[in-house]
């Protein structure tokens, strides 16, 4: 069997537990995720990180898209639900 084939078999049978796996944010976009949740635009994460605007706009489209979300409001609710685990 081709190992691509095994790789995207191994993928569709989901994961070995029971809960999902989830996906793993940098340290840097935990802390975007934590600046969204307490209700930053992107300028003012920019200004709190020290980087340019589309930078922190980068950072959470990055957040966004590696948790399936279309939304900021779903970051911070994801964000609020996980520090209370």
């Amino acid at each position: 069997m081709q190992p691509w084939l095994r790789r995207a078999r191994a993928l569709s049978a989901g994961p070995a537990g029971s809960r999902a796996a989830t996906p793993t944010l940098t340290a840097r976009e935990l802390e975007v995720a934590e600046l969204v949740a307490a209700g930053k635009s992107n300028r003012e994460i920019a200004s709190i990180l020290f980087v340019s605007d589309r930078t922190a706009q980068n950072h959470v489209q990055h957040i966004l898209t590696k948790l399936g979300f279309s939304n900021r409001s779903q970051i911070t609710s994801w964000f609020v639900r996980s520090q209370s685990e």
